[in-house]
This record gives structure tokens, C-alpha cells and sequence, in this order.
């Protein structure tokens, strides 16, 4: 018998039936054992040891995997193909060794980049031992991230209360948002002029050409700044004789773009399906653990977390099939195509993303995953078919065009662009972020030198030049990866972090960073602005992708940074708080004390006349305050408008007036209550109220955005069985659609103002269906069948939290990679058999109070420790599960023996534990 041990519990059930009886196939659910979240897991003073801890599950988990090994021959790790994957294996591996069960057992390492048949079969036929450097890479990673956030959150608690965490990447990522925000408000718009003639040829075929010289003199985009120099010429023009000066038609060709790797699956997924990183991230892994089709279960694309962009010769040659019998020979390219990764040094070497069956289309796929998944796997197909068709053939023309009015002698320019033959383009075009160059697709008529051209008319255009535009999450993360900042399988949940810690907020589809992410990262820039310079974060990256290439000690990667490290963090501990607040004012004051029009000095306090405004920070965070406190109690929110800046609202602290409401003419303002910020219609003791949504900055709400709060809820759709309307509102529980007594949550990338009717609808019938209860009846299940145990009906349902199955007495919550729709009667039976022999069922009422009183004395100290191990992130920033409360044994280890001690779980931790950023390269896909 021959056990192999994969991560995922679907992956295993699917290797399986490819593997046959003669192989048990065994998950370990992700990582089995983590750092503890205390003081001490990594030791710097004896030579970064590091300590390890078997979690509750990853203790069941391991104790399934020595038993199947007992009676063994041979152990075959199978986890991912990438640098976490091989952390997982060594993990597996070092505690097993532990165990002392592996004597006469063969241990192999195995990958293969797709659940295929074939894919499987090769794996085993190659295996190899567990690669030392990658998982040395791992090791400095993890040990890295747990030093920054365990010396440096403390910090940010004692100096910034209501702060959460910093990471050695989520910090640099924040200040990435941060920066655009701050180009944003100290943009100066400046003015300028185009002037554009239009023309047509001796045929009326008409045309546009652009003012682009004037007499002997090049016309930039900014050299007409005023009405009166573009009247001037406009003038000119108007009176001028145009003639063809030159012509000039070049080919051109567009190729391809390479097929997806993580980050631009993740950019282009944003972009054209407008998933968040984390959603697409979640959607990839189901579509590379597969589904069922023609009743085997096969994955459906190659591993989602690479850094490489070619493809296997047989998949290349299954697609040039594909081209050439959907599109023609004239599609196919006489050679493959070859792509290079850019990266410097691609950690996950292995393909690029691509669909394991080419011929296995879109259309036939969308029968059997949501629609999610279909539309993520149609983006793949669709770009990796481009990848290999024929590049596209253009012409691109330009026509200089002479003008002579008087005496002056000026030039204009039209260009356009002929598709002479599509190639790829018949099938895919890329998606654009602000701020790139369109094409220019005009397409011009036939000229000639020399030849005389008709006046239509001639526009002079005023223009202003525009800030740079906030970071969309694709366009964050295309950045991070040209800075080299992070690695690409850990942006989805780096973005996520910043999200979850409310550092950022989605407006509009872009990121803004919210009061609390600004303040963190003047504090880090002001204080620690080494760790989140972009060059530093970028260097650090590269040595330990060196450490992955067997280039350079990883301990030597922690020597160097931790010397300076700690003597940065010892600084900041001494820190006075006048010290920190002066800093923030100083960095922060474009944005928390706004020039006012009439030039008086914005910190002057506008209710007492004589205190000076300052930066305060309270217990819930962040204000701002007078300094004759306490006999000036005025306060404010950090991010203010000039009217009330200006003493708009004097006597009125914590209220901003909007103007009025046109329909009522009362006044609309924006306060800040006991619960939150919220906005208000006229005064009066009921006046009408509605919150802000959670990650609204009071700064950012006009007298638009207030009304459309205050009109709320409002009508989307009417449902498409009843008839009657489908409301969205905020409640108190935050933004929600409505349908009769069914209330549905809005999730986070959905805008309550802009939320459209079929994703009201869909949320609506998902929560129908069985997807919660409160706000509607009691979700009935559905009877898998009888336990042949308890002689019950199994029942699987809808709960608070999450589906589970049940059978009257015992309930067992499904695993998340389980869903309430595919759960089997087997599986279900599995999972009530556990749930009983780890004494689950109902439970007998506490009847001591000495029992009562205990827990409750053990409360606060356990309370502290799990709060601090939920805000601690795992490997790619995702939060990690917490520690358990009760574990009868913790697995003990230093990173260079494989000799470890069983110690009884201490009942109070030595500290209470910081949150981390563990930035490195992904948790388990099922547990971010």
C-alpha cells in the first residue's frame, strides 16, 4: 500500500480514483502546523530558532496520516507544485519523523501542474526529495513576517490606538494607495487647448487632422494654455488653404500576449469580469480541483499560482488543433509561439495558466461550475487560443497636412490605422486601465501629395489636465509587480488584508485609503520609512528568491535584516507622544488641515478662536481636537471640507453642512454619532438619518452621495416569481437588499447606490434557496437519505454558519470544501461518524456556577489571545486559523533538527499576540 498526501480533501478524492487500490489518498487540509501566536516563536538570539505547533485539525489530520503510514510501504507527498507546497511536504514530513513512524518506509516527493490522468500518472513516475531551498525560502519568509508584525504591531497599538497591524508588504502596499491619494490632492490642473480642422478630400471623403506646428515650430499637447492663443490660431485656420504635404502608410503587426500568470489572470479577471483578486483566486482554485464531467472528476486548468508563461508542447500542439479547426490555416502560425517569463526569478517554475483540455470549450464547461467559474474559465480558454493564433497585420497611415494663411505657415497631422488582417484580434483583445494609449483604429480616406483639401470647420477645444487616477485592484497590483514588491500569489490576499483591517475602502471600483491606513503609514514613514521604501521592500524580495535558487543562507537574510530591524523598533518604543503627534501633523496637514480661501490659518480652531487644531488620538481612534481642551471641546473627523474649515458650522462640533436639499430645502449634513458617522435631513427632534456604509470617510460625502443615502432604501428590481419589489437600504447590520421578509447582505464589492437589479435578484434568490435564515423561514434541507448508525434521516442544510449536515441530534458543519449542493450521503455520514467520536451532539446545560464563575475569570486573557491570533495573516496575508483555546499537545521544533518535545498547551499565553503580515507566497486556497 502506497499513501500519498495532497492539501485538498476534493484533490484527494479525485486522485484517487486515478491512483486506484493500490494507493490511499490523504489531505492534510493545508498546513498542519504554524508558528504559535506568542512572543518567542522565532528567536532571533539563538540563531532564528523557530518553534512549531501542531494545530487542533492539522493534530487529527497528522494522527490519519501515521496510521495509513503503520502499515505501509511507501509515502508519497503530492502537495503543490510551488514554494508553499513544498513547506507543506517538509511539514508533513518533520512530524512524522516526530512520530517515529516512518522506519522502513520510502519517502518520495512528487508535483504534477494539473489533476489530469495523465498529469498524475507522470508525477509518480518522477519522484524526486523535498527541494531543502525552497523550503529555506519559506522558512525566511515566514520568519521574516512574524518578526515585523510581532515587534512592530505593538508599536503601532501603544503609538496609534485603533490601529490594527503592519506588514512588511501590506505596509508597502498601503502606502502605494496612500501616495496616489496625496499626487491627487496636491495636483495643480493646469489649462490647455486643442485646436482640430475639420477636413475632407476632392471626393467629400471628410477627415480630422490636429494643429501640431506653426511656422517651423513643434505644437505639444501644452503649449496653446490660453483662450486667446487658441482663438488666434482658430482665426488663422478659419482663413487658411490646405494642402496634402506628405502621405505615408507603414505596416504593422500586433502579436499575441502571452497566456495568464497569477498577477495578470488576476489584473485582466478585474478588469473584464470585475472580480476582486481573492474572488478570482477562490474561482481559479475550484476550476483547477475540477468537477465532475462524464462521471470522472477532472481538473479543469493547470495550476493557478505560477510565474511562468509557456506551455507544455503537447498543450501547444492541442491548441494550434483548436485555431485551425475554429478559425482556418490562415490563424495558425507557421511556428509556436515561445514566451519568457519577465520576472527575475520566477519562483513557480511551471506553465503558465492554461485549461488542461483546449478542446474542451467554454460553452460545454459553463454546464457544470457557476457562473463565476464559467466566466473565469472562458477568460483562460479565450487567452491562451489567442496566445498561439497568427499575429495581426495593420497600416498604419499618417498625412501631414500644410496650411498657409497670410504669412504663417502651419502644420497639422491625422493618422490612422487600417486592420489589414485580424489574427488574434478576431478572438481576444486585451483590457485597459486608465491612463493607457488607445489605439488609434480611425481609418482615413485616400490622399495624395500635393493635393488640395476642403474646409468643414475648425474647433477650438479647452481642456484641463487631470490628476493621476486612484489604484483600480488591478492596477495596484500590475504596479506591485512592476516594483517587484511582494510575490504575485500573494497579492489577492494582500488586498484583502487592507480591506478586512479598513486601511482602504472601494469607491467607485478604486481604492482610497481611509484615515486610519493614512495616519499608519505617516506614522511607518515618518518612523520607519526604510521598511516601506519601494527599493528596500523590492531588494529584500529578490535575496530571498536567491534563497530559493540555492544562492545565498537564509539565515543570513534574517542576520542582516534583523540587526537594523530591532534597533528601529527599540527607538520607536521610546517615542513621547507629542513626539508622534507633531510628526502626523506635519505629514498629514495637506490633507487633515486644508488651505482655507480666505488665507486665515487653517489650525486656528474655528469655535474658541484661540486654540491651535491638532491631530488627537483617542481610545476608537483618530480625531481632530482643540488644544484649550477641555475648555474648548471642539472635535471633529480627520478629513474636513472648506466650509467648514471656513466656521460654517461653528458651534457645531462634529457636523459638516452639504447645502440643501433641493426638493425640501432643508439643510443635509454629515455628523458623527455614538454608532458611526452618519447623514442628516434638517433638524428637529426626528429628523430623517441614515449611516454611512462601513468604510465611508465622512470627507468623502457630498450633497449628492448624502441624498441618494437618504433616499434609501430604494427600489432595484421586482422579483421575478412574486412580482413585488426588491428594496436595498443599510441597516443595522450594514448594506442589504430586501425582498418581503427575506433580507440578503450586500458583500463588500457591491455599492448599496449602485448595487443593479440582477445582482439584487440573484442575492435574493441565493438567500431563498437556503443560503442563511435570518429575515425568513427556517431552511427545510435536503434528506440525503437514512444513517445507517442512527436510523435517522441525514439532512443537509442552510445555517448561520455555513451549510452543515444533520440528523437530529448531531450537527456537523461542512468542510469549506464542501459545498450544500454537491455533498454526497457517504461524505455526509463520514462527517456525523467524526462529529460523534469527537463527542459532538447536544450538549448538557452548565450547571455549577464554580464552573461559570472560572470561565469567566479565564475570559479576558483568552479573549485577548484568540482576538490577536484572528488579526494574525498567513502566508500570502490571508488571516491564518486561530490557535485553539483547548489542545492537550503542541509539536516543538527548531528548523535544523527534526527532534521535537510534546508540551502541555500553557492555559495563558506569555503575550498577548500581535497581528502578523505574513506576506509570503499563499495559505491553503480553501482557508484564505
Amino acid at each position: 500500500m502506497k499513501v500519498v498526501v495532497v492539501e485538498s480533501p476534493a484533490k484527494a478524492k479525485t486522485i484517487n480514483k486515478y491512483l486506484g487500490k493500490d494507493y490511499e489518498v490523504l489531505a492534510s487540509f493545508g498546513h498542519i502546523r504554524d508558528l504559535p501566536a506568542k512572543d518567542g516563536s522565532v528567536d532571533p538570539e539563538h540563531d532564528f530558532a523557530m518553534v512549531w505547533e501542531l494545530e487542533d485539525r492539522g493534530a487529527k489530520r497528522l494522527s490519519d496520516i501515521a496510521r495509513a503510514v503503520k502499515g505501509a510501504d511507501k509515502l508519497i507527498l503530492a502537495t503543490d507544485p510551488d514554494r508553499e507546497g513544498e513547506a507543506i511536504s517538509w511539514h508533513v514530513l518533520e512530524a512524522l519523523n516526530q512520530k517515529k513512524v516512518l522506519k522502513g518506509v520510502d519517502v518520495e516527493r512528487v508535483t504534477f501542474n494539473a489533476i489530469t490522468r495523465d498529469s498524475i500518472q507522470a508525477a509518480m513516475a518522477a519522484p524526486r526529495a523535498i527541494d531543502q531551498a525552497l523550503v529555506d525560502a519559506y522558512l525566511a519568509r515566514r520568519a521574516l513576517d512574524y518578526l515585523v508584525g510581532f515587534n512592530l504591531s505593538p508599536v503601532l497599538w501603544r503609538k496609534l490606538p485603533g490601529a490594527r497591524s503592519a506588514g512588511r508588504v501590506q505596509s508597502v502596499a498601503l502606502r502605494l494607495v496612500c501616495d496616489r491619494e496625496r499626487e491627487i490632492e496636491t495636483f495643480v490642473s493646469r489649462e490647455y487647448w486643442s485646436l482640430v480642422a475639420h477636413l475632407s478630400t476632392a471626393k467629400d471623403a471628410p477627415f480630422e487632422a490636429r494643429l501640431v506646428g506653426a511656422d517651423g515650430k513643434k505644437i505639444t499637447r501644452l503649449d496653446i494654455g490660453s483662450g486667446a492663443e487658441a482663438e488666434a490660431f482658430r482665426a488663422d485656420l478659419d482663413k487658411a488653404q490646405f494642402t496634402v504635404a506628405s502621405v505615408e502608410a507603414k505596416p504593422a503587426k500586433r502579436h499575441p500576449w502571452p497566456p495568464f500568470t497569477t498577477s495578470t489572470l488576476q489584473q485582466e479577471a478585474s478588469r473584464k469580469l470585475g472580480l476582486a483578486p481573492a474572488a478570482t483566486m477562490r474561482a481559479a482554485q475550484k476550476l483547477y480541483e475540477g468537477v465532475e464531467i462524464g462521471g470522472e472528476t477532472v481538473g479543469l486548468i493547470t495550476y493557478m499560482r505560477t510565474d511562468g508563461v509557456d506551455m507544455a508542447p503537447e498543450a501547444i500542439a492541442q491548441t494550434r488543433k483548436v485555431i485551425g479547426q475554429m478559425y482556418g490555416d490562415a490563424y495558425v502560425p507557421s511556428a509556436p509561439r515561445k514566451y519568457s517569463a519577465k520576472a527575475k526569478n520566477a519562483q513557480e517554475a511551471h506553465e503558465a495558466i492554461r485549461p488542461t483540455d483546449l478542446s474542451r470549450k467554454p460553452s460545454e464547461v459553463a454546464r457544470h461550475v457557476d457562473a463565476e467559474q464559467a466566466r473565469l474559465y472562458e477568460l483562460i480558454w479565450t487567452r491562451t487560443i489567442a496566445s498561439q493564433m497568427e499575429s495581426a497585420l495593420l497600416e498604419r497611415t499618417t498625412v501631414d497636412i500644410g496650411a498657409r494663411a497670410g504669412g504663417r505657415n502651419l502644420e497639422l497631422r491625422a493618422t490612422g490605422q487600417v486592420v489589414k488582417f485580424d489574427g488574434f484580434l478576431k478572438l481576444y483583445q486585451e483590457g485597459r486601465d486608465d491612463g493607457d494609449d488607445e489605439e488609434d483604429n480611425r481609418r482615413l480616406p485616400p490622399m495624395s501629395q500635393g493635393e488640395a483639401l476642403k474646409k468643414r470647420s475648425i474647433d477650438a477645444s479647452q481642456h484641463f489636465t487631470e490628476p493621476p487616477p486612484r489604484y483600480s485592484e488591478a492596477s495596484l497590483v500590475k504596479r506591485m509587480e512592476e516594483l517587484g514588491i511582494g510575490r504575485p500569489s500573494t497579492y489577492a490576499s494582500v488586498l484583502q488584508v487592507l480591506k478586512d483591517r479598513d486601511y482602504v475602502r472601494i469607491e467607485k471600483k478604486r481604492l482610497a485609503p481611509d484615515d486610519r491606513g493614512r495616519i499608519v503609514v505617516a506614522f511607518l514613514e515618518n518612523f520607519f520609512r526604510r521598511y516601506v521604501e519601494y527599493d528596500f521592500t523590492a531588494d529584500l524580495e529578490e535575496q530571498l528568491d536567491r534563497v530559493s535558487n540555492h544562492e545565498i543562507d537564509w539565515k543570513a537574510v534574517l542576520n542582516d535584516f534583523w540587526r537594523d530591524f530591532i534597533v528601529a523598533i527599540d527607538g520607536a518604543k521610546g517615542l513621547r507622544t507629542t513626539e508622534v503627534i507633531d510628526a502626523l501633523n506635519e505629514y498629514l496637514g495637506p490633507h487633515i488641515f486644508p488651505k482655507r480661501e480666505d488665507g486665515v490659518d487653517p489650525r486656528v480652531c474655528p469655535s474658541c478662536g484661540t486654540g491651535q487644531l491638532s491631530l488627537k488620538l483617542g481610545r476608537f481612534g483618530s480625531f481632530i481636537g482643540c488644544s484649550n481642551y477641555p475648555e474648548c471641546r471642539y472635535t471633529r473627523q480627520l478629513a474636513q471640507g472648506a466650509d467648514q474649515e471656513a466656521g460654517g458650522d461653528e458651534g457645531r462640533p462634529g457636523v459638516r453642512s452639504l447645502g440643501t436639499d433641493p426638493a425640501t430645502g432643508l439643510e443635509v449634513t454629515v455628523r458623527d454619532g455614538r454608532f458611526g458617522a452618519y447623514a442628516q435631513l434638517g433638524e428637529g427632534e426626528k429628523p430623517k438619518r441614515q449611516s454611512l456604509p462601513k468604510g465611508t470617510s465622512p470627507g468623502s460625502v457630498d450633497l449628492e452621495k448624502a441624498l441618494a443615502l437618504l433616499s434609501l432604501p430604494r427600489e432595484v428590481a421586482k422579483h421575478p416569481e412574486t412580482g413585488e419589489p426588491i428594496l436595498a437600504g443599510i441597516g443595522r447590520f450594514g448594506p442589504y437588499v430586501q425582498h418581503g421578509k427575506v433580507y440578503a447582505n450586500i458583500g463588500r464589492d457591491d455599492d448599496v447606490l449602485e448595487i443593479g437589479g440582477n445582482r439584487a435578484i440573484d442575492l435574493i434568490i441565493a438567500k431563498e434557496q437556503g443560503g442563511g435564515r435570518r429575515g425568513g423561514a427556517a431552511d427545510p434541507g435536503r434528506e440525503l437519505g437514512t444513517d445507517p448508525e442512527s436510523s435517522k434521516a441525514i439532512v443537509v442544510k442552510a445555517g448561520r454558519y455555513g451549510p452543515y449536515v444533520t440528523d437530529g441530534t448531531t450537527n456537523a458543519t461542512l468542510p469549506r470544501t464542501m459545498t450544500q449542493e454537491a455533498v454526497t450521503f457517504e461524505e455526509a455520514v463520514e462527517l456525523l461518524k467524526k462529529k460523534r467520536e469527537a463527542g459532538g451532539g447536544k450538549k448538557p446545560a452548565r450547571k455549577t456556577a464554580a464552573k461559570t464563575t472560572k470561565k469567566a475569570a479565564a475570559k479576558p486573557a483568552a479573549k485577548t489571545a484568540k482576538k490577536a491570533a484572528a488579526d494574525t495573516e498567513g502566508d500570502d496575508g490571508a488571516p491564518v486559523k486561530k490557535p485553539a483555546a483547548r489542545k492537550t499537545a503542541a509539536s516543538k521544533t527548531t528548523t535544523k533538527t527534526a527532534t521535537a518535545k510534546t508540551t502541555t498547551r500553557k492555559t495563558a499565553a506569555k503575550k498577548a499576540a500581535p497581528p502578523v503580515d505574513d506576506a509570503g507566497d499563499d495559505t491553503p486556497p480553501w482557508d484564505a
